[in-house]
């Protein structure tokens, strides 16, 4: 297949409600048509409320799906689509198929793979391809847990968060990485996403020279569903340091790029909640969104993925 340039770039995100109406049908794709008990529509409801009443993520992922066009320039294209809401994913591949374009790189705005995560993005995009019928070339960024960019986007983060202690305590100051849980059976059968996540807190706590005694990990954002879900959850770890004499902590959420309401409700308004409770302070610094440090490492991503594709054009063109 002949490169045609642009290169698209389909920046991937999990979607979110715009407005307390829309929360029945997001759930209600999200749960695959399956009836949402009236309890968790409820809940789930009251958490938007607490929040302003929608998602910001949409907003969010925009800002940083124009940030990193900027970044990358006229070689690129960048698109935006949502697995769970609109734009969706499906239709924005059709969107890509009409524009012409023949290769694409698809990122997701997830920095550790799942069967449960990252792979289902992929196979939104399969699908889109099979609904319009024509064919690009998708190379996929899988996982970037690691990347260095991350690294020290994250790492700032941390100090940003201790820096709002006087320097005189600061030594004092805890710092807990997070992501969100998945069931305990997944990472049971060998789902790479928890080493991942580990991986990348070890590597942001050593990148913001953290001792080992003054970080810790904890799952937050589990499932309402009967089986068990990977832990400790985030506010049975507030209780834990409590417990050892702790009082001053900073939750970085690594597994979190974008504001959305596991931040905004689950740890802003549920965490602090328990924090008080325990007699803690804790502080979370802003989510990476558009930080320019991260966008930076999200375009070194997609030109790695696409650099064999745009040599291949520019020699055809010399040949030419």
């Amino acid at each position: 297949m002949t490169v045609e340039l642009p290169v698209g770039v389909l920046v991937m995100a999990y979607g979110g409600p715009a407005s307390l109406e829309e929360i029945p049908g997001y759930l209600a794709d999200i749960r695959a048509g399956r009836t949402t008990p009236r309890e968790v529509l409820e809940e789930i409801t009251e958490n938007y409320r607490a929040i302003g009443g929608s998602s910001p993520l949409l907003g969010a992922t925009r800002r940083q799906v124009v940030a990193l066009g900027a970044e990358l320039g006229p070689t690129y294209r960048c698109y935006l689509g949502m697995r769970h809401w609109a734009p969706w994913i499906e239709e924005v591949v059709g969107e890509m198929v009409e524009d012409g374009v023949t290769h694409a790189v698809g990122l997701v705005l997830a920095p550790h793979f799942s069967a449960l995560s990252v792979a289902r993005y992929q196979q939104r995009v399969a699908d889109g391809l099979d609904l319009h019928g024509r064919r690009i070339s998708f190379e996929h960024v899988d996982s970037y847990h690691d990347h260095p960019g991350l690294v020290e986007a994250f790492a700032a983060r941390v100090e940003e968060g201790i820096a709002r202690w006087p320097e005189d305590e600061r030594d004092r100051v805890h710092v807990v990485f997070s992501a969100h849980s998945l069931p305990e059976r997944v990472l049971a059968a060998g789902d790479p996403y928890g080493e991942q996540c580990l991986e990348t807190a070890r590597l942001v706590a050593r990148r913001a020279d953290l001792a080992d005694d003054r970080w810790s990990w904890a799952y937050q954002s589990a499932g309402r569903t009967p089986e068990p879900w990977a832990g400790p959850d985030l506010g049975d770890r507030l209780g834990e340091l409590a417990g050892r004499g702790i009082r001053d902590v900073v939750s970085v959420p690594v597994g979190f790029v974008s504001d959305h309401v596991e931040l905004l409700y689950d740890v802003d308004v549920r965490a602090q909640a328990t924090a008080r409770e325990l007699g803690l302070r804790l502080e979370r610094p802003p989510a990476l969104n558009d930080d320019p440090r991260f966008v930076a490492a999200l375009a070194e991503l997609v030109r790695a993925r696409a650099g064999a594709w745009l040599e291949s054009a520019s020699a055809s063109a010399v040949a030419g």
